[in-house]
């Protein structure tokens, strides 16, 4: 039977119906995960091919804009928003800003891998002290009020480019999406001195059933109102900082269970396109209540949120903002835990 499931972190409601589970829409894309590109512009040795890096992990002999590097950052060539715009905010009946913001390209790897479930480790470690690189850097440009982290693989989510890769966005505004979730976390807090996402994961932990498996401090579930088919969050009870304040050590512990994580889901549903989305709270004085900036770390949590795209929207979904899955989140984390890494 179907469920109207509450999200409390998203403030929606989902539609598990297993029943849909059947139905013959599945997005599957087949690829050599294997193929190189020799005029792939991310791959190492193609450096020009690329504008000039904004930052890169590099090994101590190498120079900028050579070869000799783990990760690399450039500017998007097709930027949604540009650094070199007008800080300016336009009122009246036209309300708007100009285009201004950073959208940047991470390029995760210097080898053409495709799929981050290709990675090791290390290249995860490397990937996530990069990011926390580049956030701790535009957190001081104070036009900068947001920062969307995002991954997308594979055409089903939104990937142009086949080359392993995230992008940064930063805006000068909140989204009212992101705004509003801040919101209810910090009102969360003052009313019950622990984080919304600490008390989610704590009754998942006693329930067990969407448990996918822990590691140090952080938990991998599937949400009880899952959005997307085989959706996974990974977080922690404790607040450990934000993106660009994480530890070496939490790093270090974090990336084991989200390469676990990925090639559980790779063992369960082959290649799968997907999005991974990384939480990172307003940055400035200004934007949300002063009190919610003071006390980021203890009323929201450090999350990665995996969202398979397996299956595509209809109209209404679109039109409602409700979603339904197909596949329960007690089912999905089942097979995970039995699903081998591979």
């Amino acid at each position: 039977m179907s469920e109207i499931r509450y999200d409390r972190l998203h403030d929606t409601h989902v539609i598990i119906a297993p029943e849909r589970l059947h139905r013959p829409d599945r997005n599957i894309d087949v690829y050599d995960k294997k193929v190189v590109d020799e005029n792939c512009p991310f791959c190492e040795g193609h450096e020009s091919m690329t504008p000039p890096e904004i930052f890169a992990s590099r090994k101590p002999e190498s120079f900028a804009n050579e070869t000799g590097w783990q990760t690399r950052v450039v500017p998007n060539l097709y930027k949604a928003v540009q650094i070199e715009a007008a800080y300016q905010h336009h009122y009246g009946r036209f309300e708007h800003w100009e285009g201004f913001g950073a959208h940047e390209v991470i390029i995760d790897t210097p080898e053409h891998h495709i799929s981050m479930t290709q990675w090791n480790e290390s290249a995860v470690i490397e990937w996530l002290k990069t990011l926390r690189a580049r956030v701790g850097d535009l957190r001081r440009d104070h036009r900068i009020a947001y920062i969307s982290l995002f991954k997308n693989e594979g055409k089903q989510a939104g990937s142009t480019q086949s080359h392993s890769h995230t992008q940064l966005i930063g805006l000068p505004i909140i989204p009212k999406e992101e705004r509003d979730g801040y919101q209810r976390s910090y009102e969360h807090y003052k009313h019950n001195a622990n984080a919304l996402l600490e008390s989610v994961i704590i009754h998942e932990e006693e329930d067990t059933q969407r448990i996918v498996a822990n590691h140090g401090d952080f938990t991998a579930y599937c949400p009880y109102a899952s959005a997307y088919p085989f959706e996974v969050m990974i977080s922690s009870k404790k607040a450990l900082g934000q993106i660009d304040t994480l530890s070496d050590s939490t790093i270090e512990a974090l990336a084991p269970l989200l390469l676990s994580t990925l090639k559980k889901l790779k063992g369960k549903l082959g290649c799968f396109d997907f999005n991974l989305l990384i939480a990172t709270p307003p940055l400035q004085e200004g934007t949300v209540e002063h009190d919610l900036l003071v006390c980021v770390d203890e009323a929201c949590r450090f999350a990665i949120r995996i969202m398979p795209r397996i299956y595509q929207h209809d109209g209404f979904e679109v039109g409602t903002g409700v979603i339904i899955n197909p596949v329960s989140p007690e089912l999905a984390a089942k097979l995970l835990r039995e699903s081998n890494d591979v």
